[in-house]
């Protein structure tokens, strides 16, 4: 499958933007000490705009990357399988949904992957099957304030990118 350059393009600033904006983050002191971070923002933004491809490579290797340069070595490839299944998701459900209702589908959706994905990759990481209950509230933390965000500003920011496609 060919790729335009335009497509090769926002996704290399896709990955860039998700990967620069974890690095923005607080270490919550519950659980294994997980991150609030706002990765999530531009996640869900192309995801939104620009549909499943480019939000599962934003998931996968904006994350991914964070993880391996960020000093969570270990959790990188549960990143790149969840956040890259989250971005997909996202993208897909408002492909199929492109209202304000789908957008918020699409971020419950993603809630949902990340919470029983990284319970299950904590499980794994830290063999113990009780522990990473604890991660829950901190995962719903940080999709919400992402979900804050982004939903009152998708709508405008996604109309101003096809109008500037256009004027092009």
């Amino acid at each position: 499958m060919r790729h335009s350059t335009k497509e090769i393009v926002i996704t290399g600033m896709a990955i860039a933007l998700v990967f620069v904006a974890t690095f923005i983050n607080l270490r919550l002191p519950i659980g294994q000490g997980g991150l609030i971070h706002l990765g999530n923002v531009p996640l869900f933004l192309f995801a939104i705009i620009y549909g499943k491809r480019i939000g599962a490579m934003a998931g996968a290797f904006g994350m991914g990357l964070f993880d391996l340069m960020g000093g969570w070595t270990p959790w990188a490839p549960a990143t790149f399988l969840i956040v890259g299944l989250m971005g997909y998701t996202v993208g897909l459900i408002a492909e199929k949904n492109d209202t304000m209702t789908g957008y918020v589908l699409a971020i419950v959706a993603a809630c949902a992957i990340k919470i029983a994905g990284y319970y299950v990759a904590e499980a794994l990481i830290y063999g113990n099957w009780v522990q990473p209950v604890l991660s829950i509230p901190g995962n719903l933390l940080q999709i919400g304030v992402a979900a804050l965000i982004v939903l009152p500003i998708v709508g405008g920011l996604k109309k101003a990118l096809k109008r500037e496609v256009t004027d092009l």
